[in-house]
């Protein structure tokens, strides 16, 4: 008599185990579905305009997040347009800003960033352009019964590494920021150290004329007048 579990039964149900785990392991590993959302990190040079284009479905949320990560004084001209021309977004010179919307008709959705206010500093802006909603790890359609523990517990670790993606966006443009500031800051003191040792040379050389002119020997000549 074999064991339990060790018989045909066994087996095909320990595939079906197996097969159920390997989906599972599938879908933690997969991308999300396409369209979800967009991110560039873009140099935007002085005196440009650039701008990007979405197409979009009537009824989709749209979030649009953008931040100047280096650059002059961190900002930056945003606008964004419907497919008629309508504006429903315009900043001008931000530093970072969120914006969200729902499309109320179908059609290319225009957002442009414009550093055309400045004349000689080029900038650095990242953008995250969300449509619509993430789709549910594990899709309601066709269930009969309620989320087992595992896949609960897999929701719970889904939802949990989004929020570490975010926060490792958030503060990786933090530090992209903070480095640019204090390279232009250690750039600053080098010129200020340089020029403050030619002030300190030119100063000594001054005072070492000065003070040889005042020992130095000055011949007079007296000339007489005849009677």
């Amino acid at each position: 008599m074999s064991p339990p579990g060790s018989g045909p039964r066994g087996a095909a149900a320990a595939g079906r185990r197996g097969c159920g785990l390997l989906a599972l392991l599938l879908l933690l590993l997969l991308p999300p579905a396409p369209g979800a959302a967009s991110e560039i990190t873009f140099e935007l040079p002085d005196n440009a305009k650039q701008c990007f284009y979405e197409d979009i479905t009537q009824g989709t949320k749209c979030t649009l997040e953008f931040q100047v990560i280096t650059g002059g004084h961190y900002d930056v001209d945003c606008r964004l347009e419907d497919p008629d021309g309508n504006v429903l977004y315009k900043e001008m010179k931000k530093q970072y800003d969120s914006f969200t919307f729902t499309a109320s008709k179908n059609g290319t959705f225009k957002f442009c960033f414009s550093n055309e206010f400045s004349t000689f500093t080029h900038k650095t802006v990242y953008f995250d352009f969300q449509v619509g909603e993430d789709p549910p790890l594990f899709p309601s359609e066709n269930r009969v019964s309620a989320l087992t523990q595992m896949e609960s517990a897999c929701v719970s670790i889904h939802e949990a590494l989004k929020s570490v993606i975010d926060y490792q966006t958030h503060f990786r443009l933090r530090e992209a920021q903070g480095r640019s500031r204090a390279e232009d800051l250690n750039t600053r003191v080098a010129y200020w150290s340089v020029g403050e040792a030619l002030i300190l040379l030119v100063v000594s050389i001054g005072q070492v004329f000065l003070l040889k002119s005042f020992f130095s020997d000055k011949r007079t000549t007296t000339t007489r007048v005849g009677s």
